[in-house]
């Protein structure tokens, strides 16, 4: 991490500090306080920042200067982001994030008892909306000139359309019988592409008055990394140390998430080869043993090799783009060492 990213990281997080200290639980019941510690310590526990970086650099490609206006829109996203987390997290039955226990299960542990998992459950989506309300009230509140704040907001609306759409899909095909690359391509783009680094870049472009010419390049150059971030996610998910990720590797086995992985192996499978990745993957009872097996078929039909082809091929997209794009040199310096950083990380 460059200082600037690191410095960048520091200042968002202060400003996520500052705003969270200003909207404590309003009232004084302990268990209401409790939650909203809980809540407060997850949206400063951790996390790579990457969407507040972007929106970042996506101000300042467009001419913006380094102000606090620009810190206080790029965290809006962080609390976006934070909410969504926790919804995913119930809705994969996750027990960890960044290498602690989930929001659902936290909620869950402090209360004992027949009715604890239903009640973290219902207490963590009612703490991921209200991360997710939060965006809205500290982005609104950002102090960008009127018109432009409009503009980025409406971008904002159009991601969070997506997002949820995206992920709508995901769990439609979960449900539907062996989704193809071509459709997990597509929950890729809505779920993950648009949504972490199309959109940020966007909504930093737009508050700093970007023409439409570049919002455009930030969308060639934004949609190919954002699909390369999440493949490489997907063979992290996979096949990553759990002290590096912070999640299980075999949580989106057990889930049965239908990855490009997994996509391309079933369309290459043996028989034999075909018959345990029905028996196993998706199955809540997956042990390591197991999810070996399957590892090993990922790699065998040629499935992980060609997810790491896609994920070159996309970064190359991504850089041809960013060379064209109308932006200073110390925007795109920043972003061609993003783009290395989001394609190619081991956590």
């Amino acid at each position: 991490m460059s200082f600037t990213q690191h410095y960048l990281g520091k200042r968002v997080e202060q400003r996520l500090a500052d705003f969270l200290e200003t909207w404590r639980a309003p009232v004084s019941d302990p268990d209401v306080q409790a939650a909203y510690r809980l809540l407060t310590e997850f949206i400063l526990g951790g996390g790579k920042r990457i969407r507040p970086l972007l929106c970042y650099w996506g101000w300042r490609g467009a001419g913006g200067d380094d102000c606090d206006e620009i810190v206080s829109a790029a965290a809006a996203l962080e609390l976006c982001h934070a909410g969504l987390l926790i919804h995913d997290d119930i809705m994969d039955g996750s027990e960890l994030r960044r290498g602690r226990a989930t929001i659902h299960r936290n909620l869950a542990d402090l209360h004992a008892g027949p009715a604890a998992e239903s009640f973290g459950h219902a207490g963590g989506i009612l703490l991921g909306t209200l991360s997710l309300a939060w965006s809205d009230t500290l982005l609104s509140s950002c102090g960008v000139e009127p018109v432009r704040l409009r503009a980025a907001h409406h971008i904002f609306d159009a991601m969070r359309t997506e997002v949820i759409s995206g992920q709508y899909l995901d769990i439609l095909a979960q449900l539907r019988a062996g989704a193809s690359v071509t459709e997990a391509l597509t929950v890729i783009r809505y779920k993950t592409a648009k949504y972490t680094v199309e959109r940020p870049l966007q909504i930093g472009g737009a508050l700093a008055g970007a023409q439409p010419e570049l919002l455009d390049a930030f969308s060639r150059f934004g949609v190919p990394l954002g699909e390369a971030f999440q493949l490489r996610d997907d063979v992290l998910g996979t096949f990553g140390s759990a002290a590096e990720t912070g999640k299980s590797a075999l949580d989106d086995l057990r889930e049965g998430k239908h990855t490009v992985l997994i996509a391309h192996a079933v369309a290459h499978a043996s028989p034999a080869q075909l018959d345990h990745l029905r028996a196993w993957h998706g199955n809540p009872r997956l042990t390591e043993e197991q999810a070996a097996g399957l590892r090993a078929i990922l790699i065998d039909t040629g499935a992980l090799d060609q997810v790491e082809s896609m994920i070159d091929e996309r970064v190359g997209e991504a850089r041809a783009a960013l060379a064209l794009a109308p932006i200073g040199p110390e925007a795109g310096s920043a972003l061609s060492v993003l783009a290395d950083q989001l394609a190619h990380r081991t956590k």
